[in-house]
């Protein structure tokens, strides 16, 4: 079942990457600043901040195999739109319908989780799936780059969208709820709906869902600067064309996948020794939050191999912090209502990196990359303090329903 979202979580970031990879050449067909490729990029976000805070809820209520086939079949025929963007604006647009439908993917990727591993083993559980984003953004330029060269950008589009259909016809045949966590009379093949999901804005008066969303604001951006912004970064700063931007730019992302594995690892081992859940998983995340204070030496370094090297480090404490805060909705809230959480904290992952991503493109239209790569790596330092200090602990006497 892992490997089943471990797939779409793969397929996930390659619709999303393809844009990014062949940005340099819509950014001269289209006549895009950076300030304007900023916009096409904030519209996915809105999009996604927007779809995380319903999202969740609907595939607690659908269940799990419904859900999540909704949400991918959604952001597959976004993706193959984006082939007949003319300009800038339908190129936003199709953006915008992107994120509506990829916001799905790690709400129903910890629900999954919740069904199937116990406390011990989600976050790597969590981490493996996540996995995916890195071995999907490692495709993404080699793949997108030789079929850009050999058809045309929008051949790409189109190409990387239809593997979400194929992936979908496999999910709906094969997944179910383990009897264990199946309520009584529900099928084996399908996830059960729960009828007893709140309202989003009801869960959002839990002071945890709302301080966990504020750290997000300050951790995913980083992510989202790395998989939109680096091939520009290594276009424009490190003088890159798009042969060696397929040839390079995927190396971080490899190396990003080992996070995913170390930050599960790291929590489960502490849980092991006999630490508390808040502590082990809080501790892994701070440890790995400052692995990404690797994006200073990576922008100030004159060598591009020092610099990738640097950008893969920043990524690993990334993708390792985020195995922890995967497993949070699992660790504090009821199984029927992790979508819904992990749903409405993303939406603070999606409004940070609409503002950030608007953020980049100005400063780097007005000065450089340098100071969008400090703001990067002391970002993190943020929201672990807020995960310190104000989230409180990791258990279910955390969850305290709204009257």
């Amino acid at each position: 079942m892992i490997a089943l979202v471990f797939l779409a979580t793969v397929i996930n970031y390659l619709d999303r990457q393809t844009l990014s990879v062949v940005a340099p050449v819509l950014r001269e067909e289209f006549h895009m600043s950076n300030v304007t490729y900023s916009r096409v990029v904030s519209a996915f976000m809105l999009a996604y901040t927007i779809s995380n805070g319903f999202s969740g809820t609907i595939i607690d209520k659908l269940g799990t195999r419904a859900g999540y086939a909704l949400c991918i079949a959604w952001w597959s025929v976004a993706a193959i739109l984006h082939a007949f963007a003319t300009g800038a604006w339908s190129l936003g647009a199709a953006r915008f319908l992107l994120g509506l439908g990829e916001a799905g993917n790690w709400p129903a990727g910890v629900k999954v989780v919740s069904e199937w591993f116990p406390e011990r083993e989600r976050a790597l559980a969590a981490g493996m799936f996540n996995s995916g984003s890195s071995f999907g953004a490692i495709l993404a330029p080699p793949v997108v780059a030789f079929i850009t060269l050999q058809f045309g950008w929008a051949a790409a589009f189109a190409g990387v969208g239809a593997t979400g259909l194929i992936w979908l016809a496999f999910w709906w045949k094969i997944y179910y709820v383990p009897d264990e966590q199946r309520e009584p009379g529900t099928p084996a093949v399908a996830a059960a709906p729960h009828s007893e999901v709140p309202a989003p804005w009801t869960l959002f008066r839990t002071p945890f869902v709302r301080n966990f969303m504020l750290s997000k604001i300050f951790l995913d951006p980083v992510w989202y600067f790395y998989i939109f912004w680096f091939p520009e970064y290594l276009k424009n700063a490190r003088n890159f064309d798009l042969a060696a931007i397929g040839k390079y730019a995927w190396i971080p992302f490899v190396v990003a996948g080992l996070g995913n594995i170390a930050g599960g690892a790291l929590s489960g081992v502490l849980l092991r020794r006999g630490w508390s859940v808040t502590l082990a998983r809080k501790t892994a995340i701070t440890v790995f939050t400052l692995f990404m204070l690797a994006a200073i030496p990576a922008v100030l370094t004159p060598d591009v191999r020092m610099s990738i090297a640097f950008v893969s480090i920043a990524m690993v404490g990334y993708t390792g912090a985020l195995a922890n805060t995967l497993a949070f909705p699992a660790d504090v809230f009821p199984r029927h209502l992790v979508g819904s959480v992990w749903g409405l904290a993303s939406m603070g992952a999606g409004l940070g990196g609409m503002i950030f991503a608007l953020a980049t493109g100005w400063v780097v239209d007005h000065y450089s990359y340098v100071p969008v790569f400090f703001g990067f790596g002391f970002l993190p330092l943020i929201s672990a303090l807020i995960m310190w200090t104000m989230l409180g602990p990791l258990t279910t006497e955390s969850y305290k329903p709204a009257r």
